[in-house]
């Protein structure tokens, strides 16, 4: 009954203490510069290192191995490009709550495409994890509304569960090097050649946005490869709840950097890490339980 983390699991949690990191620096680079170009050029510079690393593994780049790099980057272009245009018309709050969507969105999609049903401890798990999304996000009652602001960060939940089934999907057939490079740098340059058709244009220059998409950039790389690796062996529905720690991360870096979670956010936290536990438990039907008890018995 004792929930334990795998290696796998532990690099998840890992790369979402990371992704907590990231609400704060892109905040700030958005006074600088457009969602698109900052997006496009995040992934490209962690396309452009990982293609360095692996430079020499991308001969044996296939088709299966370029398709698989090409959706995924499209999904990821899609969640990032979506969830960042949605902050320009509507509070961090709502966005967050909103992205949230994703976490039921995922055995949702798993079913309808994978034909893999989810657990029922699982569903608990999930079901506590986005009460408590709910609470930490914290939006205001009736301000929610679907607005365009509202209508793209809702796109961008469910790319970011494709994002997640498209991984564990293609994980186990492929070479996890060339399709982390490939798929990083599809979803940067689809981000910058959308910048005309969004009328976006490039921002004057400021080492603001520069040193933030970067950065993002190298811990892109990481995050994407470790994804790759772990989802081998994490399913779609665990690493879900793994992810769902993401503001549990961002409101330990928010506190550090100033701000003080209410009470109902600190009982959002503790309930995502309790739907986390709660998923790893076995639930065995009430007559399952009861055969063996008199199996037992008899013996």
């Amino acid at each position: 009954m004792a929930p334990r983390l795998s290696r796998q699991e532990a690099v998840l949690v890992g790369i979402t203490m990371l992704w907590g990191t990231t609400f704060l620096i892109v905040h700030t680079a958005m006074r600088h510069s457009g969602p698109l170009f900052f997006v496009g050029l995040r992934f490209v510079t962690a396309g452009l290192l990982t293609a360095l690393v692996f430079r020499r593994a991308l001969a044996g780049l296939t088709g299966r191995e370029l398709r698989a790099g090409l959706v995924i980057g499209a999904s990821i272009f899609l969640g990032y490009g979506l969830q960042t245009a949605g902050l320009q018309t509507i509070t961090s709050s709502q966005s967050a709550f909103i992205t949230a969507l994703y976490v039921p969105l995922v055995p949702l999609l798993q079913w309808l495409v994978l034909r893999k049903p989810p657990r029922a401890m699982a569903w608990v798990g999930i079901a506590l994890a986005f009460a408590g999304l709910v609470l930490l996000a914290g939006p205001e009652p009736g301000s929610l509304g679907l607005g365009r602001g509202e209508l793209l960060t809702v796109l961008g939940a469910v790319a970011i569960a494709a994002e997640v089934i498209l991984i564990s999907h293609y994980a186990g057939h492929v070479d996890l090097r060339r399709v982390t490079v490939v798929q990083l740098l599809a979803a940067g340059l689809l981000s910058l050649l959308a910048m005309p058709v969004a009328g976006e244009a490039v921002p004057a220059f400021s080492w603001v946005w520069l040193a933030s998409a970067l950065g993002l950039g190298m811990m892109s790389a990481l995050i994407q490869l470790a994804m790759n690796w772990a989802q081998r062996e994490v399913s779609p529905t665990r690493a879900t709840l793994i992810y769902a720690g993401e503001p549990v991360w961002g409101g330990i870096v928010g506190r550090l950097a100033g701000d003080r979670l209410p009470a109902p956010a600190l009982l959002g936290a503790a309930l995502i890490l309790v739907g986390l536990l709660v998923s790893e438990l076995k639930w065995a039907p009430w007559k399952r339980r009861r055969a063996r008890s008199l199996a037992g018995e008899m013996k």
